[in-house]
């Protein structure tokens, strides 16, 4: 439901950028990519964790088009989710 997909950029010096298409604030790296993967899912559950703080409308996962996804830690998006619905308004 909430998979996000990525794009894995070649780092000049070496490793992989990652980046989210519909979470531009989520920008993060790692040295191979199985660690910039990894670092994409806590990169991810902050930049969520903002829209939430600021009240705004998460942004829904767009098709993966042949992409790696990368889903938000379950409990952590519930706890989103309930932060933004018990937030005064």
């Amino acid at each position: 439901m909430f998979e996000y997909p990525v794009e894995l950029i070649p780092a000049e010096e070496g490793g992989f950028v990652v980046t989210f298409p519909d979470v531009p604030e989520a920008i993060t790296q790692g040295d191979d990519k199985d660690e910039a993967l990894q670092c994409a899912s806590e990169a991810l559950e902050t930049a969520l964790s903002f829209y939430v703080a600021d009240r705004r409308q998460l942004p829904l996962p767009s098709t993966a088009a042949g992409r790696p996804t990368v889903t938000p830690d379950a409990i952590v998006l519930a706890k989103m989710i309930s932060s933004w619905l018990s937030a005064p308004k």
